[in-house]
């Protein structure tokens, strides 16, 4: 469905109303975000989204109604992922938890401008050019081959040490925050703080990761708005989960395999639908086509098995276990 100049202008200026909304109350003051605040915020942008979606199935039809919950489930759960590497870059960096929320939320931002010159740049390369659901599929079974046999493994380089290496050879950085200031004086002179490495630690990772969840949202549906407006529900509330959810990261020990079976079956229907679009399946064979409420089933029953998987085996491994019994001994042997 192609929507309209307006919807589009209304869409961006409620989002940007939103964002700055946000700004504005939480980011209002300094302050550690607490896990109760950070559950309403996430609880309120989940809202949102759902109440979109339902405009969508609405006034839209069911087809875009649920192409929307595909992508922005998708989209959210690909960007859980992040978080690890945002727990890394927090911790290495020893950012001040009264800060966190704003350089999560600046970075977060830049991400959002960045993937929607990409979603408008792929939507026009996948309308003129078949032969890239091909290349996008392959990308994407590649990646979750690489994603399952990598689970588990922490890689230095996940959190962009090398782009940071590099730009403290460039940028003059102090060794120590004020306040929450990007930009300070020393001696007369400017610098910037570490937050400036923090945010270009955070962008990098988004960036990166959006490598990732494009495709895959392209396999799900070729509509730019639904495409754009799934991953700014997704990515706004972002921000809020990491302070829900960043203590328990560690206990979603099978997430990246259900992320890897995700995206493997996207990629397999990007496939699919490459092979509609050139009709080899009408001269060679018969290709089942895969619907976008067999995709959205399918996704959500991957993460439910996942996260229910993860929370057994992780209460598994907490219980202590119990002392073996002393050994019973007989009087004399005691004395």
């Amino acid at each position: 469905m192609n929507f309209p100049v307006w919807v589009w202008a209304v869409t961006l200026i409620a989002l940007l109303g939103l964002i700055a909304a946000d700004l504005l109350i939480v980011g209002r003051r300094p302050h550690a975000v607490g896990v109760k605040e950070a559950s309403l915020w996430v609880a309120f942008y989940v809202a949102l989204a759902a109440i979109f979606g339902g405009l969508l199935f609405a006034f839209a039809g069911s087809t875009s109604g649920a192409e929307f919950f595909a992508g922005y489930v998708t989209e959210y759960s690909l960007s859980v992922d992040n978080l690890f590497v945002f727990v890394i870059i927090m911790s290495r960096f020893a950012v001040p938890r009264e800060h966190q929320h704003r350089v999560l939320y600046i970075g977060i931002l830049i991400s959002l401008v960045l993937r929607a010159v990409c979603i408008a740049a792929g939507v026009a390369v996948l309308a003129a050019f078949n032969w890239v659901f091909y290349l996008f599929g392959a990308f994407l079974i590649y990646t979750a081959i690489k994603v399952a046999r990598d689970a588990g493994d922490d890689s230095e380089d996940d959190d962009g040490s090398g782009m940071i290496r590099a730009l403290q050879k460039f940028v003059p950085t102090t060794d120590t925050y004020d306040g929450g200031k990007m930009v300070t004086r020393v001696d007369g002179k400017r610098k910037f703080t570490p937050l400036l490495l923090v945010v270009a630690a955070l962008g990098l990772a988004n960036v990166i990761f959006a490598l990732d969840s494009m495709p895959a949202i392209f396999g799900l549906t070729k509509d730019g708005f639904i495409i754009f407006t799934a991953n700014a529900f997704a990515l706004m509330g972002l921000r809020q989960l990491y302070f829900v959810i960043g203590g328990l990261l560690d206990r979603l020990i099978y997430l990246s395999y259900g992320l890897a079976v995700i995206l493997g079956f996207i990629g397999v229907k990007l496939i699919i639908e490459a092979l509609h679009g050139s009709h080899v399946d009408e001269i060679h064979f018969a290709v089942p086509d895969i619907g976008i409420a067999a995709s959205l089933g399918f996704i959500v029953l991957t993460l439910a098995i996942t996260t229910v998987a993860s929370l057994a085996r992780s209460r598994t491994k907490r219980q202590p276990e119990e002392p073996a019994p002393e050994p019973v001994t007989s009087g004399a042997e005691a004395e």
